[in-house]
């Protein structure tokens, strides 16, 4: 299947998947805006800024953007990741031209209203606090910092309480101007629609959108030396995570290590599910997954455990890990996680929405879709020596590691001991 595309005169890409039997339609629009290009002064704006625009535009006050959605039956969000904000709306395919609408609006428009801004400090303070009791989430977070350091990419997308509090709304404003600009963003859809009407009606909502202002911001990652990170924290279990170097986001290796990752500790079959959960009833919750940025990648693996228990399941975390670098996965594990990676992208493509977000992200991100016959292409070429090889290459490398828990700092000096 081929994609539609366009490029208007103010920089702004469009790019929509007909899929013709839908009768629904996913409409986003993409800014390359996260937590990746700010500052320590702009922890957490770009977070913030997403969550703004919901509370009013020049058209539309925040009442009226959730009603007049809720009255066609319509879906409306938005997320921020480290290297973009995605604000979507999903609907029945006649009323794709008000949520292009209500989305045009939101990015183009918004009032940040001081009032209203001072109300959703609070709200995000809240998001931060919930993020503080969820330890599987701080591990994760102290992870990115134990591997990357104090660069931009580890810093946590919802920012720190501190700056949140202290921002006024030129701070907002600010941002939003240099990042919030056509040339810096991707209209994207799929499903049920007509393109030329989707292209007319974005000439009218974002044609007038200005390229002023725009200020690009490098994603350069530089290496650091893995390390060892803990946080004390009086809960039941103790959260283990540890990273080992990965692919960045348009490394052609990148299908390798979704296959591998599959083998180590992405899906039931794996080897840390199978010998951890399944044979040692060690963890109830272990897995691996590839992270990938613009300028570098990290393969995270994860698992809770009693305090008691912790040093033994670090080793058998590494441990696995070093017999896959060494001996490399077998012919049928091969066979296996390769279905289990077509299967994996045929199924999660089977939705208006999932088409719409791997389209989008693509775009803004690498400035290339992809069709689902050049994936499936892609997948069944892969070779087993190949995918070895780049799993000796990582796992082989040194790792960082992350403790959240009870005792996290005695923990750390027995796995160091070890």
């Amino acid at each position: 299947m081929n994609f539609d595309q366009i490029t208007l005169s103010n920089g702004l890409r469009i790019i929509g998947e007909r899929i013709p039997h839908f009768r629904s339609v996913a409409v986003g629009i993409w800014v390359g805006s996260g937590s990746q290009f700010e500052t320590p002064a702009e922890a957490g704006v770009s977070h913030f800024i997403e969550h703004m625009v919901f509370k009013g535009t020049k058209k539309r006050s925040a009442r009226a953007i959730a009603e007049e959605m809720d009255a066609v039956g319509g879906m409306l969000n938005a997320f921020t990741a480290k290297e973009c904000t995605c604000f979507y709306a999903k609907v029945v395919d006649e009323h794709l031209p008000l949520a292009m609408d209500v989305l045009a609006d939101l990015v183009t428009a918004p009032t940040f209203d001081a009032g209203e801004m001072e109300k959703e400090k609070g709200v995000v303070l809240e998001e931060i606090a919930m993020a503080e009791d969820t330890p599987e989430d701080l591990a994760h977070e102290l992870l990115m910092l134990a591997n990357f350091g104090d660069q931009p990419v580890a810093r946590p997308i919802l920012g720190n309480a501190e700056r949140i509090a202290s921002y006024a709304r030129e701070d907002l404003v600010a941002y939003w101007r240099r990042m919030y600009r056509p040339q810096n963003a991707v209209l994207a859809l799929a499903g049920h629609y007509d393109w030329d009407a989707v292209v007319a009606l974005a000439q009218q909502l974002l044609g007038g959108w200005s390229p002023e202002g725009f200020e690009a911001r490098a994603c350069a990652i530089h290496a650091v030396a893995p390390t060892v990170l803990v946080r004390e924290k009086d809960i039941e279990q103790v959260h283990i995570c540890l990273g080992y170097p990965g692919l960045k986001r348009d490394d052609e290796r990148s299908y390798e290590e979704a296959l591998f990752n599959s083998v180590f500790g992405g899906s039931m079959s794996s080897r840390l599910f199978q010998k951890i959960r399944e044979e040692r009833g060690a963890a109830y919750t272990v897995y691996s997954y590839p992270n990938a940025y613009s300028g570098a990648g990290m393969l995270s693996v994860y698992a809770a455990t009693n305090p008691d228990a912790a040093v033994e399941v670090c080793d058998m975390l590494r441990e696995e890990a070093r017999k896959l670098a060494e001996e490399g996965m077998t012919e049928q594990e091969f066979t296996m996680a390769r279905e289990q990676l077509k299967a994996s992208y045929i199924l999660g493509s089977e939705s208006a929405s999932a088409r719409m977000q791997s389209i989008g992200r693509r775009v803004l991100l690498m400035n290339a879709p992809r069709t689902e016959s050049e994936v499936i292409d892609r997948v069944n070429a892969l070779r087993r020596d190949r995918v070895n090889e780049l799993m000796h290459e990582m796992l082989s490398a040194e790792h960082s590691i992350a403790l959240v828990g009870r005792g996290a700092g005695e923990i750390a000096e027995k796995i160091a001991a070890r």
